[in-house]
């Protein structure tokens, strides 16, 4: 996914204020004395209960997660510092500003090491091509994550998402594009970036989805955004390789990502004013995973039962992201409703979302024609 990632700032002390009356469920009367294995246990059920979880991932000490930015992404700053608060667990984050690619990468390379990963999120597709590196495991409110969303056996699961959006710095563009379509105007000259390459980052890869919808593609058909983009870059209105950090430098002015981190982007940068785009519209979600030979194997399930507890949810809609669990959220009354006050309307009519068999088509004629088409060769 990626150059993945950003975070909105909130001081990590008002999340018990914010999040009054909701916390993880605690279980397991024997808990204490009975000896897990934890690398293989697929709930915290059948561990014993969420008080042997706890305990064995306070033992290990801490859990390894990889590419999350500290500020911006997804509210990923404030949850880290609270799952820290809460449990005194040490969060390493490696390459925080790395891709989906690298993350599996990562997983493969260091397998055996103590800094291996222990969990990842990843474009889905980069969690279902690689299935054989996954520990199944099912966290509590399973039930509340739609079935179209999740591995039936456990291997993966959406977490959080939103749609793809242009972003503008006000104080250096007079008029902010609002659709793909404006974006070939001359006066945007060197202004327009994604985040990252398509190639190996699933923000950049929907950006240019959106893109080919926008110029008659479709799911099934990607192309038409490679030759948008190529036109681009061709008359000189495309920077490859924007960022949160080129965006506040005024480098790339106007930066296609998803909607949730041009909220973090706006955070920092005064005058930064987002829109998903009139004419290509598409929405997706990242996924977790456990690495199957995780290091700190009880750390990593603990992560994920707190991402998907109705405090990581809540803090995952706070940073402006669309918890996956969200429309059960709201069911059972466990949603904070001041967070959900804030969240942008969506666009209207239902949302879509491609099928797998799409979105590795897409990646492959991404691969295969993506570097050719922007370098004109």
């Amino acid at each position: 996914m990626s150059t993945k990632k950003m975070k909105v700032a909130v001081a990590a002390g008002l999340v018990s204020t914010m999040l009054a009356g909701v916390s993880l469920v605690s279980g397991g009367a024997n808990a204490a004395t009975k000896k897990v294995n934890w690398a293989t246990v697929t709930s915290a059920k059948t561990g014993g209960g969420m008080t042997a979880l706890i305990k064995a991932a306070k033992k290990e000490g801490h859990v390894n997660v990889i590419t999350i930015p500290l500020a911006g992404w997804a509210n990923y700053g404030l949850i880290m510092k609270d799952f820290t608060a809460k449990y005194g667990i040490h969060i390493n984050d490696a390459n925080p500003n790395g891709s989906s690619a690298q993350e599996i990468t990562a997983i493969q390379q260091d397998k055996g090491r103590a800094n291996a990963p222990d969990v990842v999120d990843v474009g889905t597709s980069y969690a279902t091509e690689n299935m054989g590196l996954w520990a199944p495991y099912e966290v509590a409110t399973w039930s509340l994550i739609p079935s179209a969303s999740k591995d039936p056996n456990g291997h993966w699961f959406d977490d959080y998402g939103g749609y793809v959006a242009i972003g503008c710095d006000t104080k250096v563009v007079t008029t902010c594009p609002t659709s793909f379509a404006d974006l070939t105007n001359p006066v945007y000259k060197n202004e327009v970036a994604i985040n990252n390459d398509p190639t190996s980052a699933s923000a950049a890869f929907y950006a240019v989805w959106a893109a080919s919808i926008a110029n008659g593609g479709s799911y099934s058909n990607i192309q038409p955004g490679i030759t948008f983009f190529a036109n681009l870059n061709k008359i000189g209105n495309f920077v490859p390789g924007g960022t949160a950090a080129t965006a506040a430098s005024g480098a790339t002015p106007i930066l296609i990502w998803w909607d949730y981190l041009q909220n973090g982007v706006a955070s920092s940068v005064p005058g930064w004013k987002s829109v998903i785009p009139s004419d290509g519209t598409i929405a997706a979600y990242y996924t977790q995973a456990i690495t199957k030979d995780s290091p700190d194997p009880a750390a990593a399930r603990l992560w994920e039962e707190y991402l998907y507890s109705s405090i990581g949810q809540n803090l995952f809609l706070q940073g402006y992201a669309r918890p996956i669990e969200l429309p059960g959220m709201i069911a059972n009354h466990s949603v904070n409703q001041g967070f959900l006050a804030k969240l942008p309307a969506a666009p209207k009519g239902a949302v879509t979302f491609p099928s797998m068999t799409q979105v590795n088509t897409a990646k492959a004629t991404i691969a295969s024609n993506w570097a050719s088409a922007i370098s004109g060769s």
